[in-house]
């Protein structure tokens, strides 16, 4: 199974890896790089694989106003879920009071140590946001990795195709076999996956050891059971707007989840992640715009964090925040948690903002969260995955975009999808394999077909094609 079993071997990795960081924690420190490295060749992945799948996607929806729904549908539920992220965070914090009687004097502070973990960075504005996301280079958008810049051109390219229709038969298909190759990729790189976890876990240990879990105990304990209290909710509102089990999901992608918490790291896994909820049933064109939308907009483990680490900051140097200030950090984080992702030590910014916009509490007291911030990361990136996953799920459900019955058959443990047999998509099996074969045989009949608005959107609701390895 160690040999088969990619969950087996993370598993295994991540308690070396503790080990070796608390035996050895210089050594363990030293070796953050393999972690970072992995991360580096997986986000390589991530533009060209959200491009692929949006464009088909749009092409076999055939019609840009369906595409349109899901998007406005899923920004309504991001921001519902959102929200309710920040208020659990505040009703706990209140409740929990993790920053009482510190008594901290902000005197004592080191100002500029926000400034070292940002590296001097701010949040943008809302229209700075928006700017942003727009490309000013085709080949740019790729080369800074930027997903939704990315985004706005898959749209434009999938809108180009239907609105050409017979004139270009050879591009569809041309950018479903990039599609495969992107996932073979993938399944090479995951091969890394159990070293990249052994050094993300050694570095941690090493270099923060176990004490700060008892330093910052009533936090840590307050934003994990929030953020396991949030994973309930979840799952209430999963089974009943769609019937799926967020259990029966969680087993299914076990391996990611292992994966995404011992590097901190929801990238990692993003593209597994898009293959499998395409297996899941949910349709091309919800999974390419709903997952990689949520890493910017729908951050619900960061809220959680953001919202009881307001609470913390003020209850430790002495600050009571009154209903209607609590009711203002709520407004002020709905709007600097959006567009977080990819900026360094953005939850400090967040926080600084937060802050500075209340006027009570000392903007250099948020560097109180620096020792505890690294061990937050294992529940905001679980947190904000499964947030995503499950807006895939409703978003598809509520746009008639989910193959209910194989979701129940993939998800069901002991069906012919998911036997419950090691986990072996972590490597790329050979082109004998039945998937290989039925990735090749769907892409060969793809190819013979005329790309028109009518032929790709014929059957919308249609199961998507398996690709070979990545899930």
């Amino acid at each position: 199974m160690l040999r088969t079993s990619l969950f087996t071997q993370v598993a295994v990795a991540l308690l070396l890896g503790v080990l070796v960081g608390k035996v050895w924690p210089d050594g363990g420190a030293a070796v953050q790089w393999v972690s970072d490295g992995f991360i580096r060749l997986i986000k390589t992945m991530i533009a060209p694989l959200v491009f692929c799948v949006v464009v088909t996607g749009i092409a076999k929806a055939g019609d840009m106003r369906a595409f349109g729904r899901i998007g406005v549908k899923a920004l309504v539920w991001f921001e519902v879920a959102s929200t309710l992220a920040l208020v659990l965070g505040l009703v706990a914090a209140n409740l929990a009071s993790p920053g009482a009687g510190m008594n901290v004097d902000p005197a004592t502070l080191n100002p500029d140590a926000i400034d070292a973990k940002t590296g001097g960075g701010e949040l943008a504005s809302t229209s700075e946001f928006v700017l942003e996301s727009l490309p000013t280079s085709f080949v740019g958008a790729f080369a800074e990795n930027s997903i939704l810049q990315v985004l706005v051109l898959a749209c434009l390219t999938g809108a180009a195709l239907l609105h050409l229709g017979p004139k270009v038969p050879a591009i569809l298909p041309a950018v479903a076999q990039v599609e495969t190759v992107v996932f073979t990729l993938v399944g090479y790189v995951m091969r890394l996956a159990p070293l990249a976890v052994f050094g993300a876990s050694a570095s941690l240990i090493g270099q923060y050891g176990l004490k700060v879990i008892t330093t910052y105990g009533k936090l840590i304990a307050v934003c994990y059971l929030v953020g396991l209290l949030f994973l309930g909710l979840l799952a209430v509102a999963l089974r009943v707007l769609t019937g799926v089990s967020l259990w029966h999901f969680v087993r299914y992608t076990r391996a990611e989840l292992l994966l995404a918490l011992g590097t901190a790291s929801s990238e990692s896994v993003m593209p597994r992640m898009m293959d499998k909820l395409r297996k899941a049933g949910c349709r091309d064109d919800a999974v390419g715009l709903v997952l990689p939308t949520g890493y910017s907009f729908n951050l619900d483990g960061a809220s959680i964090y953001l919202s009881v680490g307001t609470l913390f900051v003020a209850q430790a140097v002495g600050v009571d925040l009154s209903l209607g200030q609590q009711v203002t950090v709520v407004l002020v984080l709905m709007l600097t948690s959006k567009g977080m992702a990819g900026v360094p030590g953005s939850a400090f910014l967040a926080l600084s903002a937060t802050a500075s916009s209340l006027g009570v509490i000392p903007a250099g007291a948020v560097a109180l969260l620096l020792g505890a911030d690294r061990i937050m990361d294992s529940m905001r990136v679980v947190v904000n995955l499964l947030g995503n996953c499950v807006a895939v799920f409703v978003v598809s459900r509520w746009d008639g975009a989910l193959d209910l019955p194989l979701a129940r058959r993939v998800l069901t443990p002991g069906t012919p999808e998911n036997p419950g047999t090691p986990d072996t998509s972590g490597t790329p099996g050979t082109a004998k394999s039945a998937e290989s074969a039925e990735s090749a045989e769907s892409a060969e009949s793809v190819t013979d077909e005329p790309v028109t608005a009518e032929s790709a959107g014929s059957s919308p609701d249609r199961a998507p094609a398996k690709t070979q390895a990545g899930g």
